[in-house]
Order: structure tokens, then sequence, then C-alpha cells
């Protein structure tokens, strides 16, 4: 906690997870595939990471990358998934799932939340895609989601801060409304001041060039999009510093 606000740093990797706490990370969100927002990150990633931090670690519940409508058999993965992820030392969780109409599936999560528990559950990222963020809210409350991640259901945290103190004020205390998306230490101070939030989520990475000496140009391993084959996403000590330092800083 830094002067009352949490900083939970979502990471993809040991290195990532380390760095994050040694910046001053109060929680981690584990997962595999941020380029994607994050999928379900592997036991054996799980594992080492509970081996090398202290931090509470929730893990991602998620068994593919695209929208939030679930088929029965993706269900079974993610029932699996949470089994594993309890077994294996996961302090929380964290998922969410929609119907095709926009609304949040409250048979599914009312389903997963019970084989979760009893550990703690973020609903997460899936709620900027609902119609209904204020209505869809109070579902989250009454099923016992103890905070949800959202951005204020716009591309990032700064641009939805409008709806994100508005559903903080919703919450009166009844969920932690948590922003994420696009959090900086260039616009940190603006959406915590304004927002009303005690928590708040961000990468905070810096790009890392492969220790490769040898490189085949002509190669990549994913598609046409994907990160460059010879660099990869670390959570940047500094930067979680920074950001650290910003939210002690706010009266």
């Amino acid at each position: 906690m830094a002067n009352g606000f949490l900083m939970e740093v979502c990471v993809d990797s040991v290195e990532s997870a380390v760095n994050a706490e040694r910046g001053g990370a109060g929680r981690l969100e584990l997962c595999a595939n941020l380029m994607e927002g994050g999928t379900t990150p592997s036991i054996g990633l799980l594992q080492v990471v509970k081996q090398c931090t202290r931090v509470p670690v929730f893990a991602m519940i998620r068994p593919r990358g695209g929208d939030f409508l679930y088929s029965d058999r993706e269900v079974e993965v993610m029932k699996a998934d949470i089994r594993l992820a309890k077994q294996h030392g996961a302090d929380g969780l964290v998922f969410g799932a929609l119907t095709e109409d926009g609304r949040v599936d409250a048979e599914l999560c009312t389903a997963l939340l019970a084989a979760s528990r009893p550990l703690p559950v973020t609903f997460h990222r899936a709620f900027d895609m609902v119609y209904d963020p204020l209505a869809a809210l109070e579902m989250l409350i009454s099923m016992g989601f103890e905070r949800v991640l959202t951005s204020g259901c716009d591309s990032s945290a700064l641009e939805g801060l409008p709806l994100i103190k508005r559903l903080t004020d919703q919450a009166k205390g009844r969920i932690v409304v948590m922003p994420g998306g696009g959090i900086t230490e260039r616009n940190l101070q603006r959406i915590l001041e304004g927002s009303g939030a005690s928590e708040f989520h961000c990468s905070a990475r810096s790009a890392k060039d492969s220790g490769m000496k040898f490189r085949n140009p002509s190669v990549t391993m994913g598609a046409y999009l994907s990160t460059p084959e010879y660099s990869v996403k670390v959570a940047d000590v500094a930067k979680v510093r920074t950001l650290n330092a910003i939210a002690k800083n706010i009266l």
C-alpha cells in the first residue's frame, strides 16, 4: 500500500513479477499473453512466481483472447484452471464472462465464483464491454465479486475517468473499483484524484532486447502483427517505483 493506495501490476513472466515486487507492487495479476489482454498463465509460471515473490498473486482465468462469450468446453477449461490455480498457491483469481447481449453472465459467473472460494475474485475488463455498466456493477456486487477492473468502458482509464468516478461513487465501498488501462506516470495522479479509487492497475513495462546473437530476420513465431521476435516487454522496476512514489505523494 502506498499511502492508502494499492498498486496491482499485471505480469506475464517471472522477471516481471520480481521487478514489480521490487518496485513496490502490492499485488500481482499473473497472466500469459499480455499482448492479447492476458490469458490463463501456466501452472509452472504460477509455481515459480510464488516461489520468487511474497506479495499476493492473483491468477487470470481466461482460456483465450477475444470476446468474453464462452462455449461449454471453454467453461470446463476455466473450471479446471480454477481448481489447479487454487491447488498451486494462487492468492486470488481474475475472470469475467458476458452474455451475447453484453450483460454479465450471472449464471456462469456464479458457478465460477463457487469454484473459486474461499479465494477473492476480481471481475476483469470484460466489464468494459458491457451494455449497461451501472447495472453490471450492481450485478457484480450482488454476486460477491471483491473488485472490478475497468478503464471506464473507454480506450484508457484517463478517457474513462468520468465513468470510473461514477462507479466508485455508486459502489459506496461495497466493491473495489480499480482503474486500469493505459496508466502511466503522466496520468496516474489525475486518475487517482479524479476517481476516488483506493487501488490501481498497471503494467509499467519497458522493452528489453533479446540476448540472441544469431538472429534470423526472415522468420517470426507468431502472427504478422505479433511482438518483435527479438524484444520482450518486462515490468520496469524504475517505472513501478515512480508510480508508487506518485501514489504516496497524493494527499
